[in-house]
């Protein structure tokens, strides 16, 4: 394989996660690099959270994954299990420890260690109701974030943490969630973008910032087809 060859495929693989950060799963799973059996899961396990469509793409895809790379295989079907879960979208029994292993799995992994310590604070706030553990996994996960420059990681880290000092009396969590959105913009991070808009919305004074905000998120809610967004706004 040549040099040129090389530039080749991974600009087409950057091309397809471009697409799959902007909310355009299906055009990205049209190219080429979406063949690949991680990026196709990848995609196809995104596009489930935000829409909450037929899953059965994407467990066919993670499925084949599995067989091809557990770690990550899993981590990819704990996200689907943690979408029924979440979404009340005919959970099946044992989902909850799917979760949990697919994370914790993951975590000793050293290519998803970073998001599997985010999503193993979500597990803590949300299964268990433990928001000072889940601050300590939201922390180490922006640690990670930062020592990789890993944008989007950082941005989902620091929404959690405001939205826990905010629950605490900390105003300074709203400073989190604003830089969350600017990060999810600069980012061209669609969905994402439009979601950090509406969280950081919802905390602010009414007044015309918090309405434009929640104008944008709807309309990108809408154009995206972002099922349990457009829903809420």
């Amino acid at each position: 394989m040549t040099m040129n060859t090389n530039y080749s495929a991974r600009s087409a693989e950057t091309a397809a996660e471009s697409l799959k950060r902007a909310g355009r799963w299906d055009l990205a799973l049209d190219l080429p690099a979406a063949r690949t059996t991680a990026l196709r899961a990848e995609i196809l396990t995104d596009r489930f959270f935000w829409r909450l469509d037929d899953p059965a793409e994407a467990e066919t895809a993670v499925a084949a994954l599995s067989e091809e790379d557990p770690a990550r295989g899993g981590f990819y079907d704990a996200q689907l299990a943690y979408t029924r879960l979440l979404f009340d979208l005919d959970p099946r029994p044992g989902d909850e420890a799917r979760v949990r292993a697919g994370f914790a799995a993951a975590s000793g992994d050293e290519r998803l260690a970073g998001w599997a310590t985010f999503w193993t604070g979500i597990v803590t706030e949300k299964f268990d109701g433990a928001p000072e553990r889940a601050k300590a996994s939201y922390t180490e996960a922006l640690d990670s974030a930062v020592r990789d420059e890993d944008l989007l990681l950082e941005s989902y880290a620091i929404r959690h943490l405001g939205a826990l000092a905010l629950e605490s009396g900390d105003a300074s969590g709203l400073d989190d969630l604003r830089r969350s959105y600017h990060l999810r913009a600069a980012l061209g991070a669609r969905p994402q973008t439009a979601a950090a808009a509406a969280t950081y919305a919802a905390e602010l004074p009414p007044g015309p910032e918090a309405d434009e905000l929640n104008r944008l998120a709807a309309r990108t809610a809408r154009e995206l087809g972002l099922t349990w967004l457009a829903k809420s706004l």
